[in-house]
């Protein structure tokens, strides 16, 4: 059963508009795919068990964009991982395993003292080639921004204990068959990532 739920979300995708980006059937890339698929498969079945298990209801998890905003928020957190975020379920059971993670005001003030323009006002000054260009003079005041740092690294925290305990929970409760192993496994034959 479960090869053919690989097979018809294969198949989804082959049909979707990004179909032209995919590998051609019966390549390793597509079997590589099929590994990427599986892991996918196996995360969202891992986390709806868990939401059962964790008792969570998803009438009050928060949206995707409260939790990937950009692009940078869903490399950080990985693909399968992001995957499980787009069912409201997943972001009720990530809003569960994430509450208790906090980080502390001296993560806060380094951070700020290791980027102090990250969060500093864009000031618009006149002339340079394009007429206008945006800069800052100086580095935000940290009591300023201290909100929007502590929010923003408190964010990325809870997306990589996501990531890890998603991780951890799929390798103690699912084993994978030959051909469905993760794509990075180096045992698996189709494996590319060589050192």
């Amino acid at each position: 059963m479960f090869v053919a739920e690989v097979d018809a979300r294969e198949q989804a995708l082959r049909k979707g508009v990004s179909a032209h980006a995919l590998p051609r059937s019966g390549t390793s890339e597509a079997r590589q795919l099929r590994r990427w698929i599986t892991q996918v498969l196996v995360a969202e079945r891992v986390v709806a068990a868990e939401a059962g298990a964790l008792r969570v209801h998803d009438d009050n998890a928060p949206s995707e964009a409260d939790l990937l905003p950009d692009e940078v928020a869903r490399l950080e957190i990985g693909s399968v991982a992001a995957s499980t975020l787009s069912e409201s379920v997943g972001r009720a059971v990530f809003k569960c395993v994430t509450a208790a993670v906090r980080i502390s005001d001296g993560d806060v003030r380094d951070y700020h003292a290791r980027n102090p323009f990250r969060f500093a006002r864009r000031l618009v000054v006149a002339g340079g080639w394009q007429g206008e260009s945006q800069r800052t003079s100086t580095g935000a005041d940290f009591d300023e921004v201290r909100p929007v740092v502590a929010a923003h690294l408190l964010a990325a925290a809870r997306r990589r204990a996501y990531r890890r305990w998603l991780d951890a929970r799929c390798a103690e409760v699912v084993v994978l068959g030959q051909g469905y192993e993760h794509p990075g496994d180096p045992r698996q034959p189709d494996n590319t990532h060589r050192h």
